[in-house]
C-alpha cells in the first residue's frame, strides 16, 4: 500500500461539480492498493498516518499528530501511485490492484482509519473523475510504503 500524505489547511473531493468531502486542518490522503496488500499493510499504515507527528507545536516544531491535534482527513483512492515508470513513456499500472481487490482494501483502511482516529474520514469515490483540491500547509508531503518499513 501506497500513500502520499499532504498536510493541508483545507481540502476537498469534488465529483460531477458536487463537493462530497471537505476538511480544515488535517491530512489529505492519496491512497495506492496493489495485489499484495492485506490487513497488515492496512493496520500498519492507518496507525502510522494517524501517530505521524508532522503538525506544529506551541514552539512551531512538527511535533505533534492528527491524533493529537484533533484534525481530519480525506481518503482518496489513487492506483496511478503504483506507475511503473521503467520502459517508454506511457506508465505501466501492472501493479495496481483490480477494483475486486482494490475496493474491499480500501473501504477496510478507511473503517480502520476512523478507528484509529475515533472519528469519521472523508473520503472520494473509488474509480471516479475526482477534482482533489487542497492548501497543503507548509508544504509538507510524505510518501509512505507499506512494504518498505524499516
Amino acid at each position: 500500500m501506497r500513500s502520499v500524505i499532504q498536510r493541508v489547511s483545507k481540502a476537498s473531493v469534488t465529483i460531477n461539480e458536487i463537493k462530497v468531502s471537505e476538511i480544515n486542518i488535517g491530512l489529505l490522503i492519496l491512497l495506492g492498493i496493489e495485489e499484495a496488500d492485506d490487513k497488515m499493510d492496512i493496520e500498519w499504515l492507518a496507525k502510522k498516518i494517524a501517530n505521524l507527528r508532522i503538525f506544529n507545536d506551541e514552539n512551531g516544531v512538527m511535533n505533534k499528530s492528527l491524533l493529537e491535534i484533533n484534525g481530519d482527513a480525506i481518503v482518496v483512492s489513487q492506483f496511478t501511485l503504483h506507475a511503473s515508470t521503467k520502459k517508454g513513456n506511457r506508465p505501466s499500472y501492472i501493479y495496481a490492484a483490480k477494483p475486486e481487490t482494490a475496493i474491499p482494501l480500501y473501504e477496510q483502511f478507511i473503517a480502520e482509519l476512523e478507528l484509529q482516529l475515533n472519528k469519521k474520514v472523508g473520503t472520494g469515490q473509488f474509480g471516479a473523475d475526482m477534482k482533489v483540491s487542497l492548501i497543503n500547509d507548509g508544504p509538507v508531503t510524505i510518501c509512505i510504503d507499506s512494504k518498505i518499513r524499516e
